[in-house]
């Protein structure tokens, strides 16, 4: 018997309590599928998902969770989770898409990078400065420069 949980649109939201499941209405107008999909995929370790298109612009996701029994406390807590984790996936997507230049730019300077070493052409071509930098911190030092054995002293014992 499906019935509308407490504080939950009827319309939108529906369980079955007897049977352990819950079922989840989506506009695809408002969450694409590319959202459904994630979030449910988030979901698919602890539920069994099912993903069913009653009508050409919705998507009705329902949740049964693996071990069964729950009661309607807990399939309005999960279907609430499963709420959330869409507007989360919904979200992570539009903000790929805004930054979608920026995210293939970063992608191809790291591509670039990972092709190897410059060429013979390429370091012909690069100005070495004679100038010295500066390097208050010693960074630029070499291992064998630091922790060199320092000559011993004529006075100094050996051991």
């Amino acid at each position: 018997m499906s019935e509308s949980l407490f504080g939950m649109p009827p319309a939108n939201v529906d369980a079955d309590i007897a049977e352990g499941r819950v079922a989840l209405t989506v506009d695809t107008s408002l969450h694409s599928l590319d959202a459904i999909y994630a979030a449910a995929y988030a979901f698919i370790g602890r539920c069994y998902v099912l993903l069913e298109r009653p009508a050409p612009e919705r998507v009705r996701v329902v949740l049964a969770p693996k071990p069964s029994g729950a009661d309607g406390d807990a399939l309005r807590a999960l279907i609430g989770e499963f709420a959330n984790e869409l507007l989360s996936a919904t979200w992570r997507r539009e903000i790929t898409r805004s930054n979608r230049a920026l995210i293939e730019a970063v992608t191809m300077q790291a591509f670039a990078g990972a092709l190897g070493s410059p060429s013979l052409d390429d370091l012909e071509a690069f100005q070495f400065g004679d100038e010295p930098f500066e390097d208050p911190l010693g960074i630029a030092q070499s291992w064998e420069e630091k922790y060199r054995k320092k000559p011993r002293t004529p006075e100094e014992p050996t051991e």
